[in-house]
């Protein structure tokens, strides 16, 4: 069996794939364009990728192929008629990063609710030295106990942040893009209401005709001046021109995101211009990659590959 890995550099360099030595021939690549996809994989039976697409153009010349497998929950990526008119199986991987984005959701929470950036920047630049008193918080922030916290998407991720949040004493509000049933034990809202209540809004839904530009000029009126809005679910979820034109005008207090509508970032994100701000906290799509997750990423796969082919 040949197995080939697109673009581990997405997974990182620290990762172990001796296992998957054991299960074939295999061969690594740091990262794949889409235009070296067909000769790298020509001779494969499984491929291993994250956001490279496939689709006839990619895989067409694969003759040997009968699985990818998807370093990630989602599968946009993918031609799945294509792949069915092929016969070829594919997998993607769920429930692997649930701990690490829900710790990532409240480290950029705790940033900006406590105004980390500034204090940090205060203590750094020698302000505290010699300073007349022990104390400096001319930044003021509150507690999350007795706050409102708003999930929109509240999957396995949704959940472990509503406990979580419930846990510091927050009162916790969700809804669901989908129309969903509600969930016992969480407390179900309209969009209306989470938005105009919330005093913190997360969300963890993934990208659909439901939940596409959810967050725009419109919705972003409707919350609270001291709001503090993260996004840990998809880019395109939220109007990136409404969101800074809201920071701008300070309509909200605050945003957080890990994804982006185009990563990587690009020079007409219009956040760009933001950077400097306080307000705003961008990471580089990273709440999912605590080693732990990652570890438990690539063994789900591995797991996967062995099912498959029967081992």
């Amino acid at each position: 069996m040949k197995l080939v890995f697109l673009d581990r550099k997405s997974i990182g360099e620290d990762i172990d794939f001796s296992p998957f030595h054991a299960l074939g021939d295999v061969d690594i690549y740091s990262f794949t364009t889409p235009e070296e996809v067909p000769e790298r994989i020509k001779d494969a039976d499984v491929i291993v990728v994250n956001k490279i697409p496939i689709n006839e153009q990619t895989i067409g010349s694969a003759e040997r192929l009968k699985l990818v497998c998807v370093t990630a929950t989602g599968t946009n990526n993918l031609d799945k008629d294509y792949l069915e008119k092929r016969g070829i199986a594919w997998r993607n991987v769920a429930g692997y990063s649930t701990e690490s984005v829900a710790q990532h959701t409240f480290a950029m929470l705790f940033y900006l609710l406590e105004h980390l950036r500034y204090y940090d920047d205060y203590v750094k630049n020698k302000h505290y030295l010699n300073d007349t008193l022990f104390t400096h918080f001319d930044k003021k922030f509150r507690q999350i106990s007795k706050m409102t916290w708003g999930i929109i998407g509240l999957g396995a991720i949704g959940r472990r942040v509503a406990d979580i949040a419930s846990f510091f004493g927050a009162d916790v509000i969700y809804y669901s893009a989908s129309g969903a049933s509600p969930q016992e034990g969480y407390h179900q809202v309209d969009l209306h209401t989470l938005l105009t209540t919330s005093d913190i809004i997360s969300i963890h839904a993934p990208l659909n005709e439901h939940t596409e530009g959810l967050i725009n000029e419109e919705t972003l009126s409707q919350m609270q001046p001291h709001t503090i809005l993260l996004n840990l679910g998809r880019g395109p979820i939220i109007n990136e021109a409404a969101l800074a034109s809201a920071l701008k005008e300070h309509k909200i207090a605050a945003a957080g995101l890990d994804v982006l509508a185009k990563e990587p970032m690009s020079n007409s994100c219009p956040l760009s211009e933001l950077l400097d701000y306080e307000n705003l906290l961008i990471t580089p799509h990273i709440a999912w990659a605590s080693i732990e997750a990652r570890t438990r990423l690539m063994k789900i796969i591995e797991e996967q590959i062995k099912e498959f082919f029967g081992r």
